[in-house]
């Protein structure tokens, strides 16, 4: 029964499958699945060896219903390795692991059968996601796996690896904690891994040569990097260091974040999507080119039924196999509402405190139409779903596509009214005017959770780079000011906070503000900073206490923001505002928070007595000192003041 590649006028005409197109394995027999529905001859190779061997067997895939080609083969497999190779007008494609590839040799080329009850640590089936009371209450710190233990100084025994990451005990050439270990202390309650799963650009034949990339360029969806990794080249390493790595935050009480790209592929002719389906999996112009929303020359095509089944698929594979706490989509304006809608349910039935949350826009415009988007201004569309939001982060630190632009820290005028908006979280509140917020006209969030708040990420300079170029004139001591403030700001808003891995020390990328494949100087965590700026580092873990301890922080409906958060007094270079009627059963009846950007002390008049909670760089959560009618507010810095 061969299929005819000539009868459909249309991807929508494709026969589709709702049958499992996962490999199924059992010690006595092993089933491979492929779905191409223009296919007229499937082959399946089997080798050895992830690489350097040739095929010892080639089988005949049987054509089936709707495109499925199928082959059981006999016999315990574990360990084999195998491609499929598809035939479309007498024309052989080239080898492909397969889209369901779930693990792989070197350089992703070859798949493997595995049994993955092997793959698991010792208690893995006791570990368990973190639980959260609302989205809100979770603080992201967002890193990749290479840098933090890639410099040399960091003395790591797994330099740049899932195990390196992990390991405990470490301290750098200045004897202070890196790994774990730093981030424990720090007392985030997430981390949210830069793409972790198999990347093109890494050749992983040759290691000894150090090479980074940020990991957007997606080649096997449903396998860990195999650079991170102590051995790429048995298919069957990986996937227990990742593994290892997932517990190991879990039993810290720490969350695990997947950042992940299925917009686009790293590569377009020969990616496992056309090898296995031509052009099916990709959207087109009219004139017959890849469109490119995402800015890599091509984007996928989520709302096409095989497409959405795919991702959904993958996204729970890695909830379930890999017990994920949440992921971050690349570019979620180049999705449909419709697949990130189920992709939230999905995955929030496997774990209610899942985080699901992306970047709301494109990089591009898109075929898709626009009211299709996941964009941000779709957010009330996608109750479960959270987006980033620009709007809080250029009003601290000024547009991130103009170096010279400043934010409310660091000095611009008229930044208060969209720093407001993101204090609340991006919702509608009637002390925010949206005819002055920048990058919205109207509140997108529905609920406080639905902004994630951030001031940098891996994209764009590094918050003490971008406070440096844009403030020439300022000194460090005046920039370390600004750094802290801006972080305070995050910290103490409504939505869910953000942090970039190293801000924390007042990390540099030297300038760099594409550093996706920049060299490890650039992009590798300086431990001697954590000596240098160890001011800084005290200064979050008190932030992020702070928020912990004080739930009023992080109210979880809209509702309950505007009856408890009252902006009081604003004027250029200071907002403050009031958390009242012990806002979301906080321990403190009334929150006073003051943001004073100015260079010099400002004189606030109070309408009552208050106990000081953080005074510039001293944080005292019993507050021991009062202040009555008036308080000196210190020239850039957060104050903040409470009533029992």
């Amino acid at each position: 029964m061969k299929q005819d590649a000539h009868k459909f006028s249309s991807f929508e005409e494709y026969p589709t499958t709702d049958k499992s197109l996962w490999l199924d394995y059992s010690k006595e027999k092993t089933t491979f699945k492929i779905w191409s529905p223009t296919a007229t001859a499937v082959k399946l190779n089997l080798y050895k060896t992830g690489n350097n061997s040739e095929a010892f067997t080639v089988l005949d895939l049987e054509a089936k219903e709707n495109g499925l080609w199928q082959k059981m083969v006999k016999g315990d497999l574990n360990g084999t390795y195998y491609t499929y190779q598809i035939c479309i007008d007498n024309n052989w494609l080239a080898e492909t692991p397969g889209i369901y590839a779930k693990a792989v040799g070197v350089n992703g080329q070859r798949a493997m059968v595995l049994n993955f009850n092997k793959t698991n640590p010792k208690n893995w089936k006791k570990d368990t996601y973190v639980q959260l009371d609302s989205p809100n209450a979770a603080i992201i710190y967002e890193l990749h796996i290479r840098n933090i233990t890639i410099q040399t100084e960091a003395n790591s025994s797994y330099p740049g690896k899932y195990l390196g990451l992990i390991e405990e005990g470490v301290k750098s050439n200045l004897d202070v904690p890196t790994a774990i270990d730093h981030i424990k202390r720090l007392g985030i309650t997430h981390v949210h891994i830069l793409p972790t799963f198999d990347q093109y650009s890494i050749d992983e034949n040759h290691l000894e040569i150090p090479q980074f990339n940020w990991g957007y360029d997606p080649q096997n969806y449903n396998v860990p990097e195999g650079s991170f990794s102590t051995n790429p080249f048995k298919a069957e390493v990986r996937i227990p260091e990742f593994k290892k790595m997932v517990q190991a935050f879990h039993n810290a009480g720490i969350g695990v974040i997947l950042d992940v790209v299925y917009n686009h592929t790293g590569v377009i002719e020969n990616s496992n999507f056309n090898l296995e389906n031509p052009k099916y999996y990709y959207r087109f112009n009219e004139d017959g080119s890849y469109s490119n929303a995402s800015g890599c020359g091509n984007e996928t095509s989520s709302e096409r039924t095989m497409t959405r089944k795919f991702i959904l698929e993958s996204v729970k594979y890695w909830t379930e196999e890999y017990h994920l706490d949440g992921f971050r989509f690349d570019l979620m304006g180049i999705h449909d509402v419709e697949t990130m809608n189920l992709i939230a349910d999905e995955v929030t039935k496997i774990n209610p405190s899942a985080l699901i949350y992306g970047e709301g826009w494109t990089g591009g415009d898109s075929p898709l139409p626009e009211e299709k988007r996941a964009l941000k201004k779709h957010i009330p569309q996608m109750p479960k779903i959270a987006a980033f939001s620009d709007e809080i982060r250029d009003a601290i630190k000024g547009s991130t596509f103009d170096d010279r632009s400043t934010g409310f820290v660091s000095g611009a005028k008229f930044k208060e009214e969209s720093l407001k908006c993101g204090i609340v979280g991006v919702i509608e509140h009637p002390q925010v005017n949206y005819m002055y917020i920048n990058h919205t006209d109207f509140p997108w969030a529905q609920q406080p959770w639905q902004a994630i708040n951030y001031v940098s990420c891996h994209d764009n300079y590094t918050l003490y780079d971008k406070l440096k170029i844009s403030r020439p004139d300022a000194n460090y001591k005046q920039i370390k000011a600004m750094h802290k403030l801006a972080t305070a700001i995050v910290m103490t808003s409504q939505g869910t906070p953000f942090l970039h891995e190293g801000s924390e020390i007042m990390s540099t990328k030297k300038g760099d503000h594409n550093s996706y494949k920049s060299p490890d100087k650039i992009n590798e965590i300086d431990w001697a900073l954590k000596v240098k700026n160890a001011d800084v580092l005290a200064y979050y873990k008190n932030l992020i206490q702070l928020r912990k301890k004080h739930p009023a922080f992080r109210m979880a409906t809209a509702k309950k923001v505007q009856e408890n958060l009252e902006f009081k007094k604003i004027d250029h270079g200071l907002v403050s505002y009031q958390l009242k009627n012990n806002a979301n059963k906080d321990s403190w009846s009334k929150i006073l928070v003051i943001f004073n950007r100015e260079n010099t002390t400002i004189s606030y008049q109070l309408d009552q007595t208050y106990k000081i909670a953080v005074l510039k760089d001293t944080f005292d959560f019993e507050g021991k000192q009062e202040v009555t009618n008036q308080v000196n507010v210190p020239a850039i810095s957060m104050m903040v003041l409470f009533e029992k």
